[in-house]
């Protein structure tokens, strides 16, 4: 699994931090942060779950 983001289609809600704090991060302007490009085994559903319940589909996940 690669994880990558939008940040231009970030819109700063913080619902992939809540759910996977792990793997993102908000930066200093409160838009998303990918901490773990390939996170690890545990983090995948996680991940998964943050993407799509992003309101601005601003996650990409590729396998």
């Amino acid at each position: 699994m690669k994880v990558s983001s939008v940040p231009d289609r970030c819109c700063g809600s913080g619902v992939c931090v809540e759910i996977a704090p792990e793997v993102f991060d908000l930066d200093d302007d409160g838009f998303v942060q990918v901490l773990a490009e390939a996170p690890a085994p545990e983090h995948e559903s996680a991940t998964r779950d943050a993407a799509t319940r992003c309101p601005t589909m601003a996650i990409v996940v590729d396998d």
